[in-house]
């Protein structure tokens, strides 16, 4: 069995591939133009935005600037180099800069709003800079920069220059995709002078500290702030070290006093997460996004107010459902609007700045996943589908009426077919109802039986919504000939804090019922191939097929998994963040007795029963779950001669992100797939 099968299975192009214009494919996904930033004019009669686009066969990526009117009109790209422009600002005169690495290292630009009159402003002496940021009176900036605050191998021994090594002596040596490198991010004050340009020497308003601002490594500048008068700042840090800083979500909202040069923790004996702060337009309160449960990374984030003239904060959502996210203040500062996941989709509310009831201001069946204000109940909004990338919308928050702004990717779409996508409810084991997505192939024709996939999704707090994915793409799978089965199962937030909670400790347990339950409803349909199912997934999703394969009782026919957790007992002490594995585990391995956790929930454990061929996918600075998980499972498959292949990526983390591994992955994928599923295709 096991030879025959592996015989079959090359790297052959997609069946699909030639028909590049009329269903999506891995070449097209790399492509489309992919929306990033976006700010609105002081004026609020131009945003500006960027959009990245990727070589394939160079391998890398390009980001330009374009700006669009308000009111809807022509797009227009006002930067065209071979390097990157990003971070950008409007300025108070109506200018907008930018940083480039034009120069040679990354520098402060400005031009008009029509792209005109481009000049240098800069000349920072370091490399690193980031997360730029102007006053709202344009009298000075903040931006970030790497800080070096530990010694290397060399440092210790200057006598050893080729000597190849790490000394570590605590925890949080290696995080997400990235070895420690002995240097921390700061947050930097400079004032600008009449002429626009930094002044003197950059202050370092984190002297001293071992601290990174913003968190590492998925934070921006969305987690530093400016008062509306340039005389304070916030920034989000979590001022913890080595083993605490592994084990702790305890980061803090920090103000720094330009004036005074003095710093001020504003959440305190908060124990979680407290990210993104944001002024009131009059200076008066700041806002920020709280997580209430220690060493929960995936708790609700409520919004907490605080008062400078009271000294008090109010979590303005206490004992709401709703999970809030990119909050903004109403001009006249009574309103904060935010973004939240509700049953499968992203939108936007409201609640007054004072408490009180949350109103969702948007619906509908996509996501309106960030947005900027651009006057009174005026929103200018990221809006997605599963079959749909990121494009600009202009939103009456009123009314709810949209105008399309962007059309990004019009040229490259024009012609291709998606598949319709259905959401339904099944029964759960338990008697509760749970939101099923199904994505159907283009053309689907019911009279025919079609291989299905059960995709398991990652988090695993991290929900299925109406976000357009570059990978775990659904049309892409639909456009192969697979029907898609994506269960919001238990532990997917948008369903109340009960449903998002419960996974906690019991990841073998009620989640796992809940997929399998989505794949028996949605496979008792005449069109579902039951001898043709599919199970696929990553991160924790990947977990959910390890451990499916030894639990599946002969429903599939095929496992992938990607950076899943293979075996939980190795993997606790060799993950970084320890905050995660104490909460969602419930334990450790050396407890006694141990969790069920590690007797119940290990899917090492159950790999005796595996009998499915199985495909195996990581990346080898991926630190969350090391490489380790991915080399045991492959090694069991092996060793036990289960049809099995390992695709591993040196250079990728928890993510593949080089465009050519991209299109790699999927063709290795969707070629699995096809001598497992379709057997006809092998013919």
């Amino acid at each position: 069995m096991k030879k025959p099968f592996l015989t079959a299975l090359t790297l052959l192009p997609l069946a699909v591939a030639a028909q590049q214009s009329a269903v999506y494919t891995p070449e097209l996904l790399m492509k489309l133009g992919r929306l990033g930033e976006m700010q609105v004019s002081p004026d609020r009669k131009t945003v500006a935005y960027t959009v990245t686009r990727y070589n394939l066969s160079e391998n890398q990526g390009n980001t330009d600037i374009w700006v669009v009117p308000v009111a809807g009109g022509a797009a227009r790209q006002l930067t065209n180099t071979p390097g990157s422009e990003n971070t950008i600002n409007w300025r108070p005169d109506g200018k907008l800069t930018f940083l480039s690495g034009e120069s040679g290292t990354d520098q402060l630009y400005v031009m008009n709003a029509d792209g005109s009159g481009k000049q240098l402003l800069s000349s920072f002496p370091e490399e690193g800079l980031a997360n730029l940021k102007y006053a709202p009176n344009g009298k000075s900036i903040l931006y970030t920069q790497d800080v070096k605050t530990g010694k290397s191998v060399q440092d210790w021994y200057p006598d050893l220059p080729k000597a190849d090594a790490k000394i570590i002596d605590d925890l949080n040596y290696r995080h997400w995709n990235a070895w420690d490198d002995l240097k921390v991010s700061h947050v930097f004050f400079q004032p600008l002078g009449n002429d626009g340009k930094p002044t003197g020497t950059g202050k370092d308003v984190m002297s001293g500290e071992k601290f990174d601002s913003p968190l590492q490594p998925m934070g921006g500048s969305e987690q530093l702030a400016f008062a509306p008068d340039g005389s304070r700042l916030a920034y989000t840090s979590r001022k913890l070290t080595g083993k605490a800083e592994a084990e702790s979500t305890n980061s803090d909202i920090y103000l720094y006093d330009v004036r005074t040069g003095q710093t001020q923790n504003l959440s305190e004996g908060l124990g979680g997460y407290d990210t993104e702060p944001a002024f009131s337009p009059d200076g008066s309160k700041v806002a920020w996004l709280s997580m209430a449960t220690p060493g929960f990374e995936s708790d609700r984030n409520g919004i907490v107010v605080y008062d400078f003239k009271t000294k008090k904060r109010q979590d303005i959502t206490a004992g709401s459902e709703q999970a809030a996210g990119n909050i903004r203040w109403s001009s006249d500062g009574k309103t904060i609007y935010f973004v939240s996941v509700l049953a499968g989709t992203e939108h936007i509310f409201s609640v007054p700045s004072k408490g009180g009831s949350i109103k969702q201001l948007t619906k509908g069946a996509f996501n309106y996943n960030g947005f900027e204000l651009a006057g009174n109940d005026v929103a200018i909004v990221n809006k997605t589908t599963q079959a749909q990338p990121a494009d600009l919308v202009r939103v009456d928050l009123k009314t709810g009426r949209e105008t399309v702004l962007t059309t990004i990717n019009q040229q490259e779409l024009a012609g291709v077919k998606t598949g319709r996508t259905e959401a339904r409810m099944v029964p759960t084991t338990d008697g509760k109802q749970m939101q099923v997505y199904v994505i159907y192939p283009p053309d689907f024709d019911p009279s025919k039986k079609y291989p299905t996939l059960l995709y398991c999704q990652g988090g695993p707090q991290s929900p299925i919504t109406q976000s357009f994915s570059y990978r775990w793409n659904f049309q892409l799978l639909a456009a192969n000939g697979y029907i898609v089965v994506a269960p919001n199962r238990r532990g997917l937030p948008g369903f109340g804090t009960e449903w998002n909670n419960s996974i906690s400790g019991d990841w073998g347990g009620q989640p796992i019922r809940d997929y399998l339950s989505a794949i028996d409803a949605v496979s008792q349909e005449p069109y579902v191939d039951k001898a043709r199912l599919g199970c696929v997934g990553a991160s924790y999703g990947g977990y959910s097929v390890y451990f499916l394969a030894g639990k599946h009782e002969g429903r599939f026919k095929t496992f992938i998994a990607h950076c899943g957790l293979y075996n939980l007992t190795s993997w606790y002490p060799s993950t970084e963040e320890m905050f995660f594995a104490n909460h969602d585990l419930k334990g450790t391995p050396w407890d006694s007795p141990l969790n069920k956790t590690y007797t119940d929930f290990n899917p090492q454990l159950f790999a005796k029963n595996w009998d499915t061929p199985i495909l195996v996918i990581h990346g080898g600075k991926d630190f969350r779950v090391p490489e380790g998980q991915g080399m045991e499972a492959f090694g069991t498959a092996q060793l036990r001669g289960i049809p099995s292949r390992f695709l591993y990526f040196p250079n990728e983390g928890h993510w593949i992100n080089k465009p050519q591994n991209s299109v790699l992955w999927n063709r290795v994928f969707f070629d699995w797939l096809a001598r497992s599923l379709k057997p006809e295709a092998a013919k």
